[in-house]
């Protein structure tokens, strides 16, 4: 269960809240690709996990050395919703090659132009950067129409505006792909606001929101997500392809309607 997940939990009464199920994958069926790096690299390595024998990947994980804490951390997985995975390229020793994720001529974009393509997504449909950027696939469709849905409906009562906002995640993995392009994963974090269109109108959170806005009617809610992303980069200039993404919502904010502000 992540920190965002426990945080939503909490909020609801006892009654409400599911059962805990956590995720757990086969490790015999992992299939791990480890960079051969050298002195003074951080050390890192990608997994394609599946939770069940014999099926295809699910999910693909990223974990990192972290010397501080003197263990490994899984720092980024990714829902790949049925997506196969591009072949990497291993070397005789079945290491993989680990890439620059960023300012790699050998690549057509790198992880801060993907991140901006991604955000474009939610902000304009894909408008601006991101369908230069990506070429259609079911995980930059379904980012689209987060958009398009989402945007639309409040009708005349409300607006909806999604946003980029500061990203505490800037790492960025690549694995060189058996194409000469990448497989990159990188992370992103964006804002959805939703305001009634003028006074006299209010947004009631639902139970979910509990924890983050309680029971108070807002005049406008902003939540804010933190979401891990992959994607395969061509060599050549031609769009890059999203091949998954998953996305928890870290924080919810906004003021209380009028009545509620003076009672306070």
């Amino acid at each position: 269960m992540s920190v965002s997940d426990y945080t939503e939990t909490e909020g609801l009464p006892a009654a409400d809240r599911k059962p805990y199920k956590p995720w757990s994958y086969d490790s015999a069926n992992a299939k791990l690709y480890i960079p051969r790096l050298t002195a003074g690299q951080d050390r890192w390595f990608a997994a394609a996990l599946t939770d069940q024998k014999g099926k295809a990947p699910s999910r693909l994980g990223v974990f990192a050395e972290r010397p501080q804490h003197k263990s490994w951390e899984l720092v980024s997985v990714v829902d790949l919703d049925g997506q196969k995975l591009p072949d990497i390229a291993l070397d005789r020793d079945g290491y993989a090659t680990a890439v620059a994720a960023n300012g790699n001529k050998q690549l057509a974009v790198g992880a801060d132009l993907l991140r901006t393509g991604v955000l474009d997504n939610f902000a304009t449909g894909g408008a601006n950067s991101g369908t230069k950027v990506f070429a259609p696939t079911k995980a930059s469709k379904q980012q689209i129409e987060v958009h398009d849905k989402t945007g639309t409906r409040y009708g005349k009562q409300g607006t909806t505006v999604f946003a980029g906002a500061a990203n505490r995640y800037k790492d960025a993995y690549a694995l060189k792909t058996t194409d000469g392009g990448a497989l990159i994963l990188f992370s992103h974090t964006h804002t959805q606001t939703n305001a009634v269109a003028h006074s006299g109108l209010q947004i009631n959170p639902g139970k979910d929101d509990r924890a983050w806005l309680h029971d108070v009617p807002r005049t406008s809610i902003t939540y804010t997500f933190v979401c891990n992303d992959a994607a395969t980069v061509p060599a050549k200039a031609e769009p890059s392809r999203l091949i998954g993404y998953t996305c928890a919502r870290t924080n919810a904010s906004g003021p209380p309607v009028a009545s509620w502000s003076d009672r306070a």
